[in-house]
């Protein structure tokens, strides 16, 4: 009882003393201060480079201040559509970039564009799901219980949405009424952030608070597991916020989540079950291509992991507090924004610099793949998106070149390079995916309890 007053006593002092009204305020001041835009440690200096290819603007286009929100744009049948935060919705020509129209949603869109179905998707600060059509007709709104950080995704008939205030809903994609919804409590303290939800096979996959994440069955919302991903640590409630603030990735049998703070893991699809962990953390997150996982370390180093072991095959430790994206794969690279307009083309074979480019003076907020796999498509703090083409293959270098991956010691403020951590029932063959032959897991056939053909889900729990 007493630990228990002791706490609220805590979180009331640390609102009083920060001026916030509200825990969302709090959570927003909190991140702005670990992730905003007042400097805390200042930027590596960009080392000179000798650059393998060449970097093409193919074409730019100014959406709209972004306001406080981090924003998404998508890609679909040769149209690039995105959002800003006055709440105008645009939809590009992606071989030109020219605008084919733009309509007011009348309010504020607070997160990533999604599409599917037919559908063009935003969220809005007041908790408004829009879709519209592809020629920018409104179909219909559908409230949910506060804004929507995050892209809307769709899946076979249903549109899916996560909420700030951790709730997630399932809506009917033909006139948005819900389906389903699942609720999840917020803590006192936690990082505010646009992670958003993956569908996939029938299952949709969060990451949450804690180091925890889930996957709901996409046709009912009913929980079919809960993975801990990572276990907060420290003395003050700050260093114990180990919060998964990015999207899980998808491949195969497996899914993949990294927590701020915190480890990436990969875990069973089917169950739950972790396979294995490595002391990395991460705020923007990570893609994987080709039996690699490419994670955005939170100090800034860059990592090419082995999916199956989670060992490193490079690092580029040259971008320090550089506040990295995500990372987007091409064709034989890897790019990545920072906080200063930059574009880095990074070659996947060694981890070495094949050229960078920037796109303006504020922070590249995401990336995302354009129409050819050359091509990528970067959106900026300042409503600017950017569509860039890297010429040429990627011609591996020698590490022993001077521009070769910098490898950090632990001295110089990042984590130490451990060793993968296999969990104990991962270890037995019987209970791995990965390690031995057995009946696929990935089937064409429709059973009873799978949502499309794909991954056979267990029963809800």
């Amino acid at each position: 009882m007493i630990i228990e007053i002791l706490k609220r006593y805590l979180i009331l002092s640390v609102l009083l003393l920060t001026g916030c009204s509200t825990l969302t305020e709090l959570r927003l001041d909190m991140t702005d201060k670990l992730f905003g835009r007042e400097l805390l440690d200042i930027p590596a200096e960009l080392p000179v480079i000798t650059e393998t290819n060449k970097v093409k603007l193919n074409w730019s286009n100014a959406l709209g201040n972004t306001g406080e929100y981090d924003y998404t744009p998508v890609l679909n049948a040769g149209f690039v559509y995105a959002a800003n935060a006055k709440g105008e919705l645009t939809k590009l020509n992606a071989d030109n970039g020219k605008q084919e129209w733009r309509i007011e949603t009348e309010e504020p869109v607070s997160g990533g564009v999604g599409f599917g179905g037919g559908l063009v998707l935003v969220g809005t600060s007041r908790g408004n799901v829009l879709a519209y059509d592809v020629n920018g007709k409104l179909l219909w709104k559908s409230h949910v219980s506060s804004e929507i950080l995050s892209a809307p995704r769709y899946f076979e008939g249903k549109v899916f949405v996560r909420c700030g205030d951790n709730h997630i809903y399932g809506l009917d994609a033909a006139d948005g009424v819900r389906k389903w919804v699942y609720t999840r409590k917020v803590p006192a303290l936690s990082l505010r952030s646009s992670a958003g939800i993956v569908v996939d096979s029938g299952a949709v996959y969060a990451g949450f608070s804690g180091g925890k994440m889930i996957a709901l069955n996409a046709d009912s919302g009913q929980l079919l597991w809960e993975a801990t991903v990572s276990t907060p640590k420290g003395v003050t409630e700050i260093e114990r916020i180990s919060d998964i603030t990015s999207l899980p990735v998808v491949v195969g049998p497996v899914v993949y989540a990294v927590a701020y703070q915190g480890r990436i893991a990969a875990v069973d699809r089917r169950s739950g079950q972790v396979m294995w962990t490595r002391e990395i953390s991460s705020y923007t997150g990570m893609t994987a291509s080709d039996n690699k996982l490419y994670v955005s370390h939170a100090l800034g180093s860059f990592y090419a992991l082995h999916d199956v072991t989670g060992k490193t095959f490079w690092r580029q430790g040259d971008l320090l507090n550089r506040r990295l994206t995500a990372p987007l794969v091409l064709d034989g690279f890897v790019a990545v924004g920072d906080l200063e307009g930059y574009v880095h083309f990074i070659n996947i074979e060694n981890g070495q610099f094949a050229a960078r480019i920037q796109v303006g003076d504020n922070a590249v907020m995401s990336l995302i793949a354009g129409n050819s796999p050359s091509e990528l498509i970067a959106d900026t703090r300042n409503g600017g998106l950017y569509a860039l083409s890297i010429e040429g293959s990627a011609v591996s270098k020698s590490i022993e070149s001077p521009q070769a991956p910098s490898l950090i010691k632990e001295s110089e403020a990042e984590e130490s390079e451990s060793e993968p951590q296999t969990s104990e029932s991962a270890k037995e063959p019987s209970r791995s995916i990965l390690f031995q032959k057995q009946k696929p897991l990935l089937s064409p056939e429709t059973q009873e309890g799978v949502s499309g053909p794909g991954i056979v889900l267990p029963k809800s729990q």
